[in-house]
């Protein structure tokens, strides 16, 4: 019985936690960050959402800034137009999968096909076939890294818990002024439907955001697409 549950801790150390570790921890085969870089790149996930992420896209729109959206495939199919818009007005589009769950739950044959599937679907709205991908949680099993042939994989090196609505847009905000420098993936979130996030947290990150952009204007940093940084 104990060799049994060595080898179950074994198995599992090699198909999730050694990943976890070169990915996440060491950055092996992943963007956190460019430490070569003067500009920093906003990433917003899980959306797109009817609600929020019109209103983000207004921001972003007024601030002249282009970032990157990493979608749920599912979503993106039940709204097209908001992809077409991201899309249209310069914005980086990659894949969040076609669900939101862990890559540690899933197959790796099912983690391909819902790739496919999501990459298909935008390229169907875009006509332009993604190779960005951030796996949500930005967690990755031992087969993942043989998807670093085909996508790009992007992780962050900053983000400011704002998936939950505790401390609202002043949380948010002070967050991103303490921690953001150049070079930097920056996580945020346009959607609040995810298991274990606040359904109306968006909102603060659109409120924050308003002054997050004018301080880096005034300190004359660049917020560019993760494939510009």
């Amino acid at each position: 019985m104990v060799k049994l549950i060595l080898l179950v801790l074994l198995l599992l150390a090699f198909y999730w936690f050694i990943p976890f570790i070169l990915t996440a921890r060491l950055g092996i085969g992943v963007l956190k960050r460019k430490d070569s870089s003067a500009k920093i790149a906003f990433t917003f996930d899980d959306g797109p959402n009817r609600i929020f992420t019109p209103q983000l896209l207004d921001l972003l729109k007024v601030n002249d800034i282009k970032a990157t959206f990493f979608v749920v495939g599912s979503k993106a199919e039940k709204y097209p137009e908001l992809i077409a818009r991201m899309h249209a007005e310069g914005h980086l589009i990659g894949i969040h999968n076609y669900v939101h769950k862990a890559n540690w739950v899933m197959s790796p044959w099912k983690i391909r096909r819902d790739l496919r599937k999501s990459a298909s679907i935008i390229e169907k709205i875009t006509g332009e076939r993604t190779i960005y991908y951030r796996p949500p949680w930005g967690l990755m099993n031992v087969f993942d890294f043989f998807l670093m042939k085909k996508y790009k994989i992007i992780h962050w090196s900053v983000m400011a818990e704002d998936w939950k609505s505790k401390g609202g847009s002043e949380k948010v905000k002070n967050i991103l002024m303490q921690k953001i420098k150049s070079g930097d993936v920056i996580l945020l979130h346009d959607c609040g439907e995810t298991l274990g996030a606040d359904a109306h947290a968006p909102i603060n990150t659109i409120h924050a955001l308003k002054d997050v952009f004018k301080e880096l204007s005034s300190r004359g940093m660049s917020c560019v697409r993760v494939d510009e940084l």
